[in-house]
């Protein structure tokens, strides 16, 4: 793990919408709408998977062989999870401060998913540009 930094210009030149519909169109590569996103990048969609659609216990059984359906207590997850008490105390301590509003919270949260990266700290360079770094090891 390292510490990486990137700088954004604030005063870049944008493209407008038509500007990048142009772009688009011009390109010498067909997009097409199956090839455009591969199915393992695009992410679920909400209450596109119900229990409906998952086995009786497929959950349940993949985290300690139980098949009696797909509900598990926080127990049981916490055990699976091998989550001790400590560990409860730190995560309720955050879950309280990223409860705040933004405002009132007084720092900047990052919450990077699944291949995503921390933003260790934000500031403004002297030549204006916003800096940002950043830990190069994804989620």
């Amino acid at each position: 793990m390292a510490i990486q930094s990137m700088q954004l210009d604030p005063n870049a030149a944008s493209y407008t919408d038509d500007q990048i519909v142009g772009k688009i169109n011009a390109a010498s590569a067909q997009i097409t709408r199956a090839g455009s996103v591969a199915a393992a990048a695009r992410p679920i969609a909400a209450l596109e998977v119900d229990s409906t659609k998952i086995a009786a216990g497929a959950i349940k059984s993949k985290l300690n062989g139980e098949t009696d359906g797909n509900k598990i207590t926080t127990s049981e997850l916490a055990a699976a999870a091998g989550i001790v008490n400590a560990q409860v105390a730190t995560g309720l301590a955050k879950a309280n401060l990223d409860a705040m509003s933004d405002t009132t919270r007084s720092y900047i949260k990052t919450d990077p998913t699944t291949g995503q990266f921390k933003v260790v700290s934000i500031q403004r360079t002297a030549a204006g540009l916003a800096e940002v770094k950043y830990d190069d090891v994804p989620s």
